[in-house]
Protein backbone atom coordinates (compact mmCIF):
# COMPACT_ATOMS: atom_id res chain seq x y z
CA UNK A 1 0.00 0.00 0.00
CA UNK A 2 1.38 3.57 -1.00
CA UNK A 3 2.00 5.49 2.06
CA UNK A 4 1.00 9.93 2.69
CA UNK A 5 3.35 11.95 1.19
CA UNK A 6 3.92 12.84 4.95
CA UNK A 7 3.87 9.33 6.05
CA UNK A 8 6.85 8.59 3.33
CA UNK A 9 8.93 11.54 4.80
CA UNK A 10 8.84 10.52 8.34
CA UNK A 11 9.38 7.29 7.89
CA UNK A 12 12.53 8.39 5.95
CA UNK A 13 13.51 10.56 8.42
CA UNK A 14 13.17 7.68 11.22
CA UNK A 15 15.64 5.49 9.01
CA UNK A 16 12.54 2.88 8.43
CA UNK A 17 11.56 1.37 5.11
CA UNK A 18 9.55 2.86 2.63
CA UNK A 19 7.47 2.08 -0.17
CA UNK A 20 9.79 4.19 -2.23
CA UNK A 21 12.26 6.98 -1.27
CA UNK A 22 10.67 10.38 -1.19
CA UNK A 23 11.16 13.02 -4.48
CA UNK A 24 11.20 16.44 -4.83
CA UNK A 25 12.52 19.23 -7.18
CA UNK A 26 12.02 22.78 -6.59
CA UNK A 27 13.27 25.72 -8.72
CA UNK A 28 13.08 29.75 -9.20
CA UNK A 29 9.73 31.28 -10.70
CA UNK A 30 11.46 34.36 -11.73
CA UNK A 31 8.95 37.22 -13.03
CA UNK A 32 6.40 35.39 -11.05
CA UNK A 33 8.23 35.13 -8.18
CA UNK A 34 7.43 39.16 -7.42
CA UNK A 35 3.74 38.53 -6.80
CA UNK A 36 2.32 36.50 -4.10
CA UNK A 37 -0.61 34.94 -6.61
CA UNK A 38 1.61 34.26 -9.65
CA UNK A 39 4.25 32.40 -7.57
CA UNK A 40 1.78 30.38 -5.65
CA UNK A 41 -0.26 29.44 -9.15
CA UNK A 42 3.86 28.70 -10.79
CA UNK A 43 4.83 26.07 -7.89
CA UNK A 44 1.19 24.88 -7.74
CA UNK A 45 1.58 23.87 -11.60
CA UNK A 46 4.47 22.25 -10.88
CA UNK A 47 3.44 20.61 -7.81
CA UNK A 48 0.26 19.05 -9.87
CA UNK A 49 2.41 18.07 -13.35
CA UNK A 50 4.75 16.03 -11.17
CA UNK A 51 3.34 15.15 -8.32
CA UNK A 52 6.28 15.60 -5.76
CA UNK A 53 6.75 14.21 -1.93
CA UNK A 54 6.72 17.71 -0.79
CA UNK A 55 7.02 21.89 -2.09
CA UNK A 56 9.66 23.94 -1.37
CA UNK A 57 8.43 27.53 -1.27
CA UNK A 58 11.05 29.78 -3.50
CA UNK A 59 10.54 33.29 -3.58
CA UNK A 60 13.28 35.36 -5.22
CA UNK A 61 16.36 35.99 -2.11
CA UNK A 62 15.47 39.79 -1.96
CA UNK A 63 12.12 38.86 -0.33
CA UNK A 64 13.53 39.49 2.82
CA UNK A 65 15.98 42.48 2.56
CA UNK A 66 13.68 43.94 -0.25
CA UNK A 67 12.15 46.16 2.80
CA UNK A 68 15.65 47.66 3.16
CA UNK A 69 15.64 49.17 0.04
CA UNK A 70 17.91 46.96 -2.24
CA UNK A 71 16.67 46.38 -5.64
CA UNK A 72 16.96 43.52 -8.17
CA UNK A 73 16.51 42.16 -11.43
CA UNK A 74 16.35 39.04 -13.56
CA UNK A 75 18.27 39.33 -16.41
CA UNK A 76 17.88 35.67 -17.82
CA UNK A 77 19.86 33.39 -15.45
CA UNK A 78 18.97 29.57 -16.38
CA UNK A 79 18.94 29.85 -12.74
CA UNK A 80 16.29 31.50 -11.97
CA UNK A 81 17.89 33.99 -9.83
CA UNK A 82 18.00 38.05 -9.54
CA UNK A 83 20.52 39.96 -9.86
CA UNK A 84 20.96 42.99 -7.28
CA UNK A 85 21.17 46.28 -8.90
CA UNK A 86 21.40 48.59 -5.59
CA UNK A 87 22.71 47.52 -2.23
CA UNK A 88 22.30 49.41 0.64
CA UNK A 89 25.75 48.76 2.59
CA UNK A 90 27.80 50.93 1.51
CA UNK A 91 30.02 51.46 4.69
CA UNK A 92 30.77 49.09 7.72
CA UNK A 93 28.49 51.89 9.80
CA UNK A 94 25.82 51.06 7.86
CA UNK A 95 25.33 47.69 9.71
CA UNK A 96 24.35 49.56 13.06
CA UNK A 97 21.61 51.50 11.26
CA UNK A 98 19.44 48.06 10.50
CA UNK A 99 16.14 47.79 12.33
CA UNK A 100 14.27 43.90 12.16
CA UNK A 101 11.04 44.45 9.45
CA UNK A 102 8.02 44.23 10.20
CA UNK A 103 6.76 40.71 8.81
CA UNK A 104 3.56 41.82 7.67
CA UNK A 105 4.52 44.38 5.70
CA UNK A 106 6.58 44.77 2.50
CA UNK A 107 8.09 42.02 0.56
CA UNK A 108 8.18 40.07 3.57
CA UNK A 109 4.50 40.99 3.74
CA UNK A 110 4.16 39.42 0.07
CA UNK A 111 6.05 36.26 0.92
CA UNK A 112 3.76 35.14 4.05
CA UNK A 113 0.89 36.09 2.15
CA UNK A 114 2.06 33.93 -0.90
CA UNK A 115 3.03 30.64 1.86
CA UNK A 116 -0.45 31.28 3.07
CA UNK A 117 -1.94 31.07 0.17
CA UNK A 118 -0.27 28.08 -0.70
CA UNK A 119 -0.86 26.24 2.29
CA UNK A 120 -4.58 26.64 1.99
CA UNK A 121 -4.23 25.73 -1.69
CA UNK A 122 -2.74 22.13 -0.79
CA UNK A 123 -4.86 21.56 1.86
CA UNK A 124 -3.41 18.90 4.44
CA UNK A 125 -2.16 16.26 1.80
CA UNK A 126 1.37 18.21 0.78
CA UNK A 127 3.86 19.01 3.38
CA UNK A 128 5.25 22.89 2.42
CA UNK A 129 8.34 24.29 3.33
CA UNK A 130 9.51 27.29 3.39
CA UNK A 131 12.77 29.12 2.01
CA UNK A 132 15.10 30.91 5.08
CA UNK A 133 17.90 32.81 4.30
CA UNK A 134 20.59 32.52 6.85
CA UNK A 135 21.76 35.85 7.98
CA UNK A 136 24.78 35.64 6.59
CA UNK A 137 23.02 34.92 3.39
CA UNK A 138 21.17 38.36 3.50
CA UNK A 139 23.89 40.17 4.72
CA UNK A 140 25.63 39.15 1.37
CA UNK A 141 22.87 39.90 -0.52
CA UNK A 142 22.80 43.71 0.99
CA UNK A 143 26.24 44.55 0.63
CA UNK A 144 28.17 42.42 -2.12
CA UNK A 145 30.11 39.21 -1.88
CA UNK A 146 33.38 40.69 -1.51
CA UNK A 147 32.40 43.56 0.70
CA UNK A 148 30.75 40.92 3.11
CA UNK A 149 34.52 39.57 3.79
CA UNK A 150 35.68 42.94 4.02
CA UNK A 151 33.46 44.23 6.74
CA UNK A 152 33.51 41.08 8.63
CA UNK A 153 37.26 41.16 8.92
CA UNK A 154 37.62 45.03 9.66
CA UNK A 155 34.52 46.04 11.54
CA UNK A 156 33.78 43.00 13.43
CA UNK A 157 31.76 44.61 16.09
CA UNK A 158 29.37 46.53 13.51
CA UNK A 159 29.21 43.47 11.17
CA UNK A 160 28.25 41.44 14.37
CA UNK A 161 25.47 43.54 15.32
CA UNK A 162 24.30 43.79 12.15
CA UNK A 163 23.66 39.96 11.62
CA UNK A 164 21.94 40.32 14.66
CA UNK A 165 19.50 42.47 13.35
CA UNK A 166 18.74 40.46 10.62
CA UNK A 167 18.45 37.61 12.67
CA UNK A 168 16.00 39.38 15.05
CA UNK A 169 14.38 39.93 11.72
CA UNK A 170 14.23 36.11 10.45
CA UNK A 171 12.51 35.16 13.82
CA UNK A 172 9.77 38.07 13.50
CA UNK A 173 9.16 36.05 10.14
CA UNK A 174 9.07 32.74 11.48
CA UNK A 175 7.07 33.60 14.53
CA UNK A 176 4.75 34.80 11.81
CA UNK A 177 4.54 31.58 9.82
CA UNK A 178 4.04 29.42 12.78
CA UNK A 179 0.52 29.98 13.01
CA UNK A 180 0.08 28.21 9.34
CA UNK A 181 -0.17 24.54 8.58
CA UNK A 182 3.87 24.25 7.37
CA UNK A 183 6.07 21.30 7.46
CA UNK A 184 9.01 23.03 8.20
CA UNK A 185 11.63 25.37 6.37
CA UNK A 186 14.36 24.97 3.90
CA UNK A 187 17.44 26.85 5.52
CA UNK A 188 19.94 28.12 3.09
CA UNK A 189 23.42 28.51 4.68
CA UNK A 190 25.57 30.01 1.81
CA UNK A 191 29.13 30.63 3.68
CA UNK A 192 29.92 27.56 5.45
CA UNK A 193 31.95 26.93 2.59
CA UNK A 194 36.06 26.50 2.83
CA UNK A 195 36.21 28.53 -0.96
CA UNK A 196 34.57 31.50 1.02
CA UNK A 197 35.77 31.54 4.74
CA UNK A 198 37.98 30.05 7.58
CA UNK A 199 35.89 27.66 9.63
CA UNK A 200 36.42 29.87 12.89
CA UNK A 201 35.12 32.89 10.94
CA UNK A 202 31.92 30.39 10.54
CA UNK A 203 31.57 29.57 13.84
CA UNK A 204 31.94 33.18 15.00
CA UNK A 205 29.39 34.91 12.54
CA UNK A 206 27.62 32.30 11.05
CA UNK A 207 27.02 28.95 13.49
CA UNK A 208 25.36 31.08 16.32
CA UNK A 209 23.00 32.96 14.61
CA UNK A 210 22.24 29.32 12.69
CA UNK A 211 21.24 28.01 16.05
CA UNK A 212 19.58 31.04 17.38
CA UNK A 213 16.95 30.67 14.65
CA UNK A 214 16.68 26.69 14.28
CA UNK A 215 16.40 26.25 17.93
CA UNK A 216 13.52 28.65 17.81
CA UNK A 217 11.44 26.66 15.31
CA UNK A 218 7.68 25.47 16.39
CA UNK A 219 7.77 22.15 17.94
CA UNK A 220 5.43 21.08 15.19
CA UNK A 221 7.38 21.65 12.33
CA UNK A 222 8.25 17.61 11.35
CA UNK A 223 10.58 18.46 8.36
CA UNK A 224 13.49 21.33 8.39
CA UNK A 225 15.59 20.99 6.24
CA UNK A 226 19.60 22.52 5.42
CA UNK A 227 20.44 23.68 2.57
CA UNK A 228 24.83 23.92 2.11
CA UNK A 229 25.48 26.31 -0.50
CA UNK A 230 28.56 26.10 -2.85
CA UNK A 231 32.28 23.84 -2.92
CA UNK A 232 33.56 22.41 -0.01
CA UNK A 233 30.83 22.43 2.61
CA UNK A 234 31.74 22.82 6.07
CA UNK A 235 29.75 19.53 6.56
CA UNK A 236 30.99 18.29 9.92
CA UNK A 237 30.27 22.24 11.55
CA UNK A 238 26.60 21.57 10.47
CA UNK A 239 25.52 17.48 11.89
CA UNK A 240 24.52 18.46 15.24
CA UNK A 241 22.15 21.68 14.41
CA UNK A 242 18.59 20.50 14.77
CA UNK A 243 17.12 19.61 11.84
CA UNK A 244 15.75 16.55 9.97
CA UNK A 245 17.20 16.69 6.37
CA UNK A 246 19.97 17.90 4.60
CA UNK A 247 21.13 18.94 1.15
CA UNK A 248 23.95 19.95 -0.91
CA UNK A 249 26.26 19.63 -3.73
CA UNK A 250 26.83 16.32 -3.08
CA UNK A 251 27.30 15.24 -7.27
CA UNK A 252 29.63 18.45 -7.36
CA UNK A 253 31.88 18.58 -4.38
CA UNK A 254 32.74 16.16 -1.08
CA UNK A 255 31.16 14.58 0.99
CA UNK A 256 29.30 12.02 -1.39
CA UNK A 257 25.55 11.36 -0.43
CA UNK A 258 26.89 7.96 1.24
CA UNK A 259 29.49 9.66 3.24
CA UNK A 260 27.45 12.13 4.34
CA UNK A 261 24.55 10.00 5.31
CA UNK A 262 27.15 8.71 7.78
CA UNK A 263 28.17 11.97 9.16
CA UNK A 264 24.41 13.24 9.20
CA UNK A 265 21.82 11.89 11.85
CA UNK A 266 19.18 12.71 9.64
CA UNK A 267 18.05 12.15 6.28
CA UNK A 268 20.21 12.84 3.29
CA UNK A 269 18.69 14.63 -0.21
CA UNK A 270 20.54 14.94 -3.48
CA UNK A 271 21.76 12.02 -5.18
CA UNK A 272 21.68 13.93 -8.72
CA UNK A 273 23.43 16.71 -10.34
CA UNK A 274 21.35 19.49 -11.45
CA UNK A 275 23.70 20.61 -14.39
CA UNK A 276 24.98 16.46 -15.18
CA UNK A 277 22.79 15.11 -16.49
CA UNK A 278 19.28 16.89 -15.13
CA UNK A 279 20.31 19.90 -17.17
CA UNK A 280 22.39 18.71 -19.59
CA UNK A 281 21.88 14.88 -19.84
CA UNK A 282 18.96 12.72 -21.51
CA UNK A 283 16.66 10.76 -18.73
CA UNK A 284 18.35 6.97 -19.14
CA UNK A 285 21.35 9.44 -17.61
CA UNK A 286 19.27 10.81 -15.26
CA UNK A 287 17.83 7.41 -14.20
CA UNK A 288 21.22 5.65 -13.97
CA UNK A 289 22.52 8.34 -11.28
CA UNK A 290 19.38 8.33 -9.08
CA UNK A 291 19.67 4.73 -8.82
CA UNK A 292 23.27 4.89 -7.95
CA UNK A 293 22.42 7.11 -5.37
CA UNK A 294 19.70 4.64 -3.91
CA UNK A 295 21.38 2.08 -4.52
CA UNK A 296 24.64 3.72 -2.11
CA UNK A 297 22.41 5.11 0.13
CA UNK A 298 20.10 1.62 0.58
CA UNK A 299 16.97 3.97 -0.15
CA UNK A 300 17.24 4.48 3.63
CA UNK A 301 17.19 8.00 5.32
CA UNK A 302 17.51 9.29 1.44
CA UNK A 303 15.35 11.70 -0.51
CA UNK A 304 16.25 12.11 -4.05
CA UNK A 305 16.65 15.26 -5.70
CA UNK A 306 18.99 17.69 -7.27
CA UNK A 307 21.98 19.27 -4.67
CA UNK A 308 20.31 22.78 -4.87
CA UNK A 309 17.34 24.49 -7.29
CA UNK A 310 17.00 23.06 -10.56
CA UNK A 311 18.04 25.13 -13.58
CA UNK A 312 14.80 26.45 -15.33
CA UNK A 313 15.37 25.51 -18.37
CA UNK A 314 16.10 21.62 -17.66
CA UNK A 315 14.51 19.17 -20.21
CA UNK A 316 10.95 18.54 -19.07
CA UNK A 317 11.95 14.49 -20.29
CA UNK A 318 14.67 14.73 -17.59
CA UNK A 319 12.51 15.90 -15.12
CA UNK A 320 9.69 13.50 -15.94
CA UNK A 321 12.83 10.77 -15.30
CA UNK A 322 13.19 12.33 -11.79
CA UNK A 323 9.93 12.04 -10.51
CA UNK A 324 9.22 8.37 -12.20
CA UNK A 325 12.34 6.62 -11.37
CA UNK A 326 11.50 5.79 -7.60
CA UNK A 327 8.46 4.21 -9.01
CA UNK A 328 9.19 0.56 -8.71
CA UNK A 329 6.06 -2.20 -10.37
CA UNK A 330 2.83 -1.78 -8.81
CA UNK A 331 3.89 1.74 -7.10
CA UNK A 332 2.13 4.54 -7.70
CA UNK A 333 3.00 7.83 -6.97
Amino acid sequence: MALSKRERLEKTIAGEATDRPPVALWRHWPGDDQRPADLVESALQFQRQYDWDFIKLTPASSYCIADYGVQDRWVGSIEGTREYTRRVINRTLDWTDLRALDPNKGALGRGLEALRMLVEAVNDDTPVLMTIFSPLAQAKNLVGRGELASHLRTAPERFRAGLATLAESTLRFIDAIRRLKIAGIFYAIQHASYTIMSEAEYREFGRPFDLQILRALPGDWWFNMLHLHGDAPMFDLITDYPVQAVNWHDRETEPDIAQGKLRFPGAVCGGLGRMDPVHNGAPGEVRAMARDAIERTGGRRFILSTGCVMMITSPLSNVRAVRDVVNGPGQAG
